[in-house]
């Protein structure tokens, strides 16, 4: 259930059902053990991942606080229905989260905010171009095959999207229902048809705009307790290059470049690690390192101490109180 479904869920109207007859269950079976997996926190909802700037905009960005300081700040930046991820990291700049909202301004207002709570200047690095977004866990230990970025960060931006769009996407936040007919409760609470939620969301497939539809996970409780967000200080020329290199490498799950912002912040590509020990992530980015020729390139490994949030994107929701 975790490991294939992660991408692909059936656009069907008894998804359950579908699962249960790839895997030799009875869809109540399913829908049980799914509940089980929720329940323990392994799997955060079945839906949609969008790609980031299409309903509205989404940043990651940053604070150096103090030690003494950093659950307080942490517990105030959660607050904000805008952050979805909120992490401490190993680097001075140790509070490292994901602001999205309905418009760029209001993610500016809010980081305005939480740069006078923690008394920090704030890291604003929003995407600038995707090499690979993908936040799928293999538990098979087979490799992931090279996959070509199929869509550019300009191309989804070209989309018009209108109203339904974003109640659809508002609807969808918290995940579909463990009931038989999904997608006729969602249909239910939008007041449309059935087949027309599952007509929107292949159609919103077809665009890229959403960009994985499926199980979502929770790393930590699927074992990967080694998380390291790799950051490269990459020279431009050489940029495209590296980012496609990473792109191709089944371990990395995550890989895109983001701005540098002097006089703070000199790296500006990013890249996922995930593993079960510290150990095992250090000795992949040294493999990558050699095997892609870029042990000349400066990079450091941000591992993760500790999750203070972790939840899908509210770009929907948001949007009605905006």
């Amino acid at each position: 259930l975790v490991n294939y479904w992660q991408r692909d869920f059936p656009l069907v109207a008894r998804p359950y059902a579908e699962l249960g007859a790839w895997l030799g269950l009875a869809e109540a079976e399913v829908l049980a053990r799914l509940g089980k997996l929720a329940g323990d926190g392994t799997v955060s909802r079945i839906g949609a991942v969008f790609r980031p700037h299409t309903l509205g905009w989404s940043t990651l960005a940053a604070v150096a606080v103090a030690p003494e300081r950093v659950e307080t700040v942490a517990r105030a930046i959660s607050a904000f229905p805008e952050i979805n991820h909120n992490y401490e990291r190993e680097h001075d700049f140790n509070l490292w989260f994901v602001a999205t909202a309905p418009s760029r301004e209001r993610v500016a207002a809010v980081l305005r905010e939480i740069g006078q709570a923690a008394r920090s200047p704030v890291l604003d690095l929003p995407m600038l171009e995707d090499f690979h977004i993908d936040l799928g866990f293999d538990l098979s230990g087979a490799p992931r095959p090279h996959l070509e970025p199929t869509r550019r960060r300009d191309e989804p931006e070209q989309v018009r999207l209108d109203a339904a769009d974003h109640a659809l996407a508002a609807a969808l936040e918290g995940g579909l229902a463990h009931v038989p007919r999904p997608y006729a409760e969602l249909a239910g609470r939008l007041g449309w048809t059935e087949e027309a939620v599952l007509k929107r969301l292949r159609h919103l497939l077809d665009l890229g705009v959403i960009r994985r539809f499926g199980v979502v996970v929770r790393h930590r409780e699927l074992g990967y307790h080694a998380n390291a967000m790799v950051v490269w200080d990459v020279p431009d020329a050489r940029l495209a290059e590296v980012g496609r290199g990473l792109a191709g490498q089944a371990a990395v799950t995550l890989c895109y470049r983001r701005p540098r912002q002097a006089p703070h912040w000199r790296y500006n590509l990013f890249s996922m690690l995930h593993g079960q020990d510290r150990a095992g992530v250090l000795a992949e980015l040294a493999r990558l390192r050699g095997e892609l020729g870029l042990n000349d390139v400066d990079c450091q490994p941000l591992f993760s101490r500790r999750r203070f949030k972790q939840c899908g994107a509210r770009y929907g929701s948001l949007a009605k109180v905006a």
